[in-house]
């Protein structure tokens, strides 16, 4: 009984891989079918380098007024490149702000901080240049932007902006 249970499940197996492999080989042209999914061989995608280029951080309106609330973002893949020393460095970046009559669009934050990766700049300019940003397209109760860079070069670098909008 094991055995016969053991064999009919090696045989569905591979008649559904057998299956997958004869539909993965050519686009399917028979009406009601299923759209193919296997993008990576097609060049139907946007240019992510492009959208990166051409990146501007955009907003919405604050809807929640009656409210002081906190919006937090936590970007762990950033990448800049050191001035000094043309080398890659590493962080993951911290956003937290108090919306006063807007909030940043999530999208174009992330094509905004993608932006970075092949820049030239130092650890401490990468969170002044980021909070001067935010703070000229949002104009928030508060702001704070960390930058928690890995070690290199066995030190360790932590840079915290501030900035509180004076009433």
């Amino acid at each position: 009984m094991h055995f016969g249970r053991a064999y009919a499940m090696k045989a569905a197996i591979m008649k559904l891989s057998k299956s997958k492999k004869s539909s993965s080989r050519a686009p399917s042209s028979s009406p009601g079918a299923a759209p193919r999914t296997d993008l990576a061989l097609q060049n139907i995608r946007p240019d992510g380098a492009k959208l990166i280029r051409e990146a501007k951080l955009e907003r919405f309106g604050n809807r929640t007024k009656h409210r002081r609330y906190t919006v937090e973002f936590s970007c762990p893949e950033f990448t800049c490149v050191c001035p000094a020393s043309g080398f890659p460095d590493f962080a993951t970046v911290h956003i937290k702000y108090v919306p006063r009559d807007w909030c940043v669009e999530l999208k174009s934050l992330k094509l905004y901080i993608n932006k970075f990766r092949d820049q030239g700049i130092f650890h401490e300019d990468v969170c002044n240049v980021i909070i001067d940003d935010l703070i000229q397209l949002l104009d928030p109760w508060e702001i704070e932007v960390v930058g928690d860079f890995n070690v290199r070069g066995n030190i360790k670098t932590v840079i915290r902006a501030n900035h509180v909008r004076e009433k």
